[in-house]
Formats: structure tokens, C-alpha cells, sequence
């Protein structure tokens, strides 16, 4: 089962920070939508794909890429009954960069898309093995 988490911990903050500095990270976004909003007036998808595209500047300026992005068609292993949307991989040059793009006052702005959009909203930072 999904946990129907949408925001960082305070303890995940601090975790995430003590990742390798100038060491890229990828960042794997795992994404299942709500039916409706809060308000009934749009699908979370519809949300989600509003704020998705507000990002990209970011993500740009941040000289971050996109790795892979793809919407799940069957669950293998595991509970196909709440499987997520989507999965996507963003790679940033470090967490540094990854963070100044969540703490800006612009990217928060935005950000409330994101909220009202997902049941869950995964995010998992990874190094890359050698």
C-alpha cells in the first residue's frame, strides 16, 4: 500500500542534506494522482500536469534533466491494486542544486499544485552506482 505522503519529514530534510556534496543525485519521483481535487473542479492529473510544466524552468535552471519519465501499465510484483501513475528521474549536479530549487520562493509559489494533485507523491534521492 501506498503511504499518502506528499512532503518531506523534517528527519528526510536532514537525511537529504547529509548527502555527498558535488555528488549528482538522481531523484526518482513516484506519482499516483487523486481522482478530484479538493475543490471537484479538476482530475489530480490535471493539476499535476499544471504544475509539472511550471517546473520545467526550474528544473532548467537548476541544470538538471530529465532521465526517464513513464506512466505504469501493470504491477508485476506488488499491490496492483493501488500501483502508482507515473515514475520519473531527475538527475541534478548535486542536492545543493536539487534544494534551491524546493526552498525558492517561486518554485513554492507553484508548489501547491503538486499538493492538491497527488495521493502520493514518492521522491527518493539515489547515487548512482559505479
Amino acid at each position: 500500500m501506498l503511504l499518502k505522503q506528499i512532503k518531506p519529514s523534517q528527519e528526510q530534510m536532514v537525511e537529504l542534506m547529509s548527502y555527498p556534496k558535488n555528488t549528482p543525485v538522481v531523484m526518482v519521483n513516484i506519482i499516483k494522482f487523486k481522482e478530484k481535487t479538493e475543490a471537484g473542479d479538476e482530475t489530480g492529473k490535471e493539476a499535476y500536469s499544471r504544475y509539472y510544466k511550471n517546473t520545467l524552468a526550474f528544473v532548467a535552471n537548476a541544470k538538471a534533466k530529465l532521465i526517464w519519465k513513464g506512466a505504469i501499465v501493470t504491477t508485476v510484483v506488488g499491490d496492483s491494486g493501488n500501483q502508482p501513475d507515473m515514475i520519473f528521474l531527475v538527475e541534478y549536479p548535486s542536492v545543493d542544486h536539487f534544494l534551491g530549487v524546493i526552498t525558492s520562493p517561486e518554485y513554492q509559489k507553484i508548489s501547491k499544485d503538486r499538493t492538491i494533485a497527488l495521493e502520493y507523491g514518492g521522491l527518493m534521492a539515489c547515487q548512482t552506482l559505479e
